[in-house]
């Protein structure tokens, strides 16, 4: 089931990514591999991130979140989970 995961930036965001970078991107990875990770990156304004994730329900999404570095580090202030549906391009069977 895929999720739109919404990440909102904390105060100090700017600094923390920098440090948390590469444990964040290789955390990342992990999922990739498994291919429950179709895209993942920064809102261009700064406000956060955009995650999206096929994960098998809310709360694997949920724990996903949970241990990113990301957001065990503080560089996210607040994330919103909302489970997604794929229309456009439609998805392959």
């Amino acid at each position: 089931m895929l999720f739109a995961i919404i990440c909102r930036d904390g105060p100090d965001a700017k600094e923390l990514r920098l440090r948390l970078r590469s444990a964040h991107l290789e955390y990342l990875e992990g999922f990739d591999g498994e291919g429950a990770l179709p895209l993942a990156g920064p809102l261009t304004d700064g406000a956060g991130s955009l995650i999206v994730v096929d994960l098998e329900d809310e709360q694997e999404a949920r724990r996903f979140t949970d241990n990113d570095p990301y957001n065990k580090g503080g560089v996210f202030e607040e994330v919103e989970i909302h489970p997604f549906k794929q229309v456009f391009p439609e998805p392959s069977s």
